[in-house]
């Protein structure tokens, strides 16, 4: 089931986030839960994935995506990003941004699945990496 985040989820989507983000950042999904920001979690008994989205008019930015590691490989990412951008369009956003690590090529060719190409380059964007936009 997909669905909305709820202030509940927090502490799983924490863990989450812990384990599969090289830079997490706690605080804004801490924030989001509850806020203008979009936070779709994707649950089989428990939170096992999230995506938080943040949108501004016609475009949103997915601020951050993830899947938990003992999850991933099952589909679990795709039917997630799929509700997402279904959701987004459904608002009437049909662009959408994203930023990952340069290094990061099974992320790449799962965006590049969805139809977001690599629209700029930031380097020294996290502590040991360049990152990349995508957009779609």
């Amino acid at each position: 089931m997909i669905r909305e985040g709820q202030p509940g989820d927090w502490p799983r989507l924490r863990r989450i986030q812990a384990a599969t983000l090289s830079d997490p950042w706690p605080e804004l999904l801490e924030l989001s839960l509850g806020e203008p920001s979009l936070v779709l979690v994707l649950t089989v008994d428990e939170p096992i994935g999230y995506a938080l989205a943040v949108p501004d008019d016609e475009v949103a930015y997915v601020a951050e995506f993830a899947i938990a590691p003992d999850r991933q490989g099952e589909g679990n990412g795709s039917r997630l990003m799929r509700a997402l951008l279904d959701r987004l369009a459904e608002h009437g956003i049909d662009t959408v941004r994203l930023t990952a690590r340069a290094d990061a090529g099974r992320v790449h060719a799962f965006y590049r699945g969805f139809g977001f190409t690599v629209v700029e380059e930031i380097p020294d964007h996290y502590d040991d990496a360049d990152g990349l936009v995508f957009e779609r």
